[in-house]
């Protein structure tokens, strides 16, 4: 397959930067995404460039985050073949490693919100000409249940939906899995109370979503104070039955929800989402337990390749 990909020029290998390491890229074979062939571009690229490079597939659950937790891992970087919810946890992995390598991604998820809040490229010799150039950005993420979240961290019906979509529907029908498993549990679910503290203010609702990102589940603009006032933004509902969750639904396709009657989007610090009784949780699109949810920022960075 190496003829998949075109070779750099001798004078632009010559002046590739003198990186120590290698490069490991992580792929979940099992996913809907994954794309064999797509990697193995990716690969040829980045040995033209002069890199030893390695793809490795991962055989259970976890296993990111497994590797991303050795020390002796010997890589510069890490690319990670995947959707949010395997970024996150390369995330989870590095908190306990001393060293971690850099961070590499190849959007292959069901949304993949991190690319285009990043401006990730989508081609296989610009992924590769990525890493070669080794410009990073300091990616900060926010904390969970001590657990850390680089998009968002929720209760209320997405997370309901995220805990009760099957994984063969998911892999079958991507994101439009989400949008049956909302109609299919919409219209029987009951909406529970929620009392969020936002650097000890309270605010009541039936939905929280706490965010570091600018976008929701795709190109959805949940808090366009992002790219102005960094950091962590809450968005509460105070509504969430089905209708209001139509209306809501609409003014986030407008980029509007923070304008919405209902809608309340405050930066915070530190935060608690509480209720009466369990509420599910999910965290970067996979699903998180239930309430409590104790959130804060934390001073921590990754170092992510950007373009």
């Amino acid at each position: 397959m190496r003829d998949l990909c075109w070779s750099a020029p001798a004078s632009r290998r010559q002046a590739a930067p003198d990186i120590p390491g290698s490069v490991l890229i992580m792929a979940n074979p099992t996913s809907g995404g994954y794309n064999a062939e797509f990697l193995d571009s990716v690969r040829t690229r980045l040995e033209d460039l002069g890199f030893r490079t390695e793809i490795r597939l991962t055989r259970h659950a976890g296993e990111i985050g497994e590797v991303c937790t050795n020390p002796g891992l010997g890589v510069r970087t890490l690319v990670v073949a995947g959707g949010d919810g395997s970024i996150n946890e390369a995330l989870t992995g590095f908190q306990n490693n001393p060293d971690p390598p850099q961070l590499a991604v190849i959007p292959f998820g069901t949304a993949n919100v991190l690319a285009l809040e990043l401006g990730l490229p989508r081609k296989p010799v610009a992924i590769a000409d990525m890493i070669w150039r080794q410009k990073t950005k300091s990616l900060r993420f926010g904390l969970v249940n001590g657990h850390p979240f680089v998009l968002m961290a929720s209760s209320g019906f997405d997370a309901e939906i995220v805990h009760a979509v099957p994984l063969a529907l998911k892999r079958k029908f991507g994101k439009l899995a989400y949008v049956i498993t909302a109609f299919r549990i919409g219209f029987k679910r009951k909406a529970s109370h929620l009392e969020i503290s936002l650097d000890g203010e309270t605010i009541n609702g039936k939905f929280a979503v706490a965010s570091n990102a600018r976008h929701y589940g795709g190109p959805f603009v949940i808090c366009p104070h992002g790219a102005t006032d960094p950091g962590l933004h809450m968005l509460v509902l105070d509504k969430d039955d089905p209708w209001s969750s139509l209306r809501y639904g609409l003014a986030l396709m407008f980029g509007r929800i923070h304008k919405a009657r209902g809608a309340t989007v405050r930066p915070f610090s530190v935060a608690t989402i509480a209720s009466a009784s369990p509420v599910a949780a999910q965290v970067d699109g996979d699903p998180f337990g239930t309430t409590p949810l104790e959130i804060s920022q934390t001073e921590k960075t990754v170092p992510v390749l950007v373009p």
